[in-house]
């Protein structure tokens, strides 16, 4: 494995929707200090963060202002919808689903 597979990445992706052309992009890419300071942005500015070795491994591979491939547009969609719902927006076809979710965990 090399040092920057060893490293802690960070991949920030996003998506301006309203049209269907519009896919996720990946707007910041780095790793080991870089990464930190990637996440300290998202933390301070209120963006999700989630953690996943492999979606990342997968991102990692993609250049900054890439769209995300059509194999990850379903994990992209859940965790956009997961952030819109802790953002206090329910997207479409939630509705009944936000009864379930456990917002304590």
């Amino acid at each position: 494995m090399s040092d920057t597979q060893k490293a802690k990445r960070a991949i920030g992706l996003k998506y301006e929707g309203g049209d269907k052309k519009n896919t996720p992009k990946v707007v910041a890419k780095g790793y080991g200090d870089l990464a930190e300071a990637i996440i300290a942005m998202a933390q301070e500015t209120g963006i999700l963060i989630h953690e996943d070795p492999y979606l990342s491994e997968v991102l990692a591979t993609l250049d900054v202002g890439q769209d995300i491939p059509e194999s990850l547009y379903y994990v992209i969609a859940e965790l956009l919808a997961y952030s819109y719902v802790l953002q206090g927006k329910i997207p479409p076809g939630w509705e009944g689903i936000i009864k379930r979710i456990d917002f304590e965990v």
